[in-house]
């Protein structure tokens, strides 16, 4: 085995993202340590990227916290239509307009373009137009020419255009959809990044993988249940279910490829729906990510320290 190669990935989540940034508040604040120089590759999907971006321009964690807190509310502000003496909500259009998270993210990563940035980065986004994956990536190699010029705002709006929440984003000659699609947790495409590409090996790759909580909640048994998108689907529950299974199953991967003690999953369940959109829960995800942090900071700690979990 060699020097540990350090892989930091966020899962998605809408605003369930504010879990894993006071996770890592409560990294770099408690713990002292310093996210950007200890992790080798980050990749974050969805509010991940965000998360994600912002290790990778040195913006504190605690200030994507208060991201947050301060603009939930406005980012998932509801459209709405006005009709003569009354306003309706959209049937036939995404719920949320991009406008003001667009605008949260350029006043956060400014005019930074992905070429600028030399620290492995990944953020997962899904090509509708060719129907096909696109992972955006920093200026690590000398092969990537693509998405040098592209504003740092722009991949990470791409990887947060969730279907039915958010229209898909132009990006150039490509439009992008939520990453979540296919790598709403995205380590375990920055595993197979840091061994084809940067040539790493298996035994040496470590990686802290934080998601954004998981629901207990199914459909249960019932085949004779209308299943129309609305009614038996039930719509933006669909979509976090797509996400929730693919998280599951990368890391559920990631176990099989990879030896005990080369994966840290910080994450929790919940007996109740977790919604992507609902500002109410703010608090109460932020309790829970410091629950949990304080329950494992140690384990935590002598894993990204000592490249290992403790007792492993």
């Amino acid at each position: 085995m060699g020097k540990p190669f350090r892989i930091l990935s966020i899962d998605g989540g809408g605003i369930r993202g504010i879990y894993p940034a006071h996770v890592l508040r409560c990294i770099e604040e408690r713990l002292q340590i310093d996210l950007f120089d200890t992790f080798d590759m980050i990749a974050g999907t969805s509010t991940g990227s965000i998360i994600a971006a912002g290790v990778a321009t040195y913006v504190p964690a605690a200030d994507i916290v208060a991201m947050y807190k301060e603009h939930g509310a406005g980012i998932f502000r509801r459209k709405r239509f006005i009709l003569p003496g009354k306003s309706v909500q959209p049937m036939f259009n995404s719920v949320y307009d991009a406008q003001y998270l667009e605008n949260v993210l350029t006043e956060v990563f400014q005019d930074k373009r992905l070429g600028d940035i030399k620290k492995p980065l990944l953020l997962p986004s899904t090509d509708i137009g060719n129907g096909c994956v696109h992972v955006l990536k920093s200026g690590y190699s000398k092969e990537f020419t693509r998405d040098n010029a592209v504003l740092v705002k722009d991949a990470v709006l791409a990887s947060c255009s969730a279907p039915t929440y958010f229209d898909p984003h132009r990006l150039n000659e490509y439009l992008l959809a939520d990453g979540g699609l296919w790598a709403n947790n995205p380590a375990l495409a920055a595993v197979i990044d840091a061994q084809k590409r940067l040539g790493v090996a298996q035994d040496d790759i470590q990686i802290l993988s934080i998601g954004t909580g998981h629901s207990k909640t199914m459909y249960g048994t019932n085949a004779s249940r209308k299943w129309g998108l609305i009614n038996g689907w039930k719509n933006k529950e669909f979509i976090s279910f797509i996400l929730s299974l693919q998280s599951q199953s990368a890391l559920n991967y990631l176990n099989l490829m990879l030896r005990p003690g080369q994966i840290k999953r910080v994450d929790f369940e919940s007996d109740l729906p977790l919604p992507m959109d609902d500002v109410f829960k703010l608090d109460d995800l932020i309790s829970k990510a410091d629950h949990n942090f304080t329950h494992e900071s140690e384990s935590i700690r002598v894993f990204i320290q000592n490249g290992g979990i403790a007792g492993e």
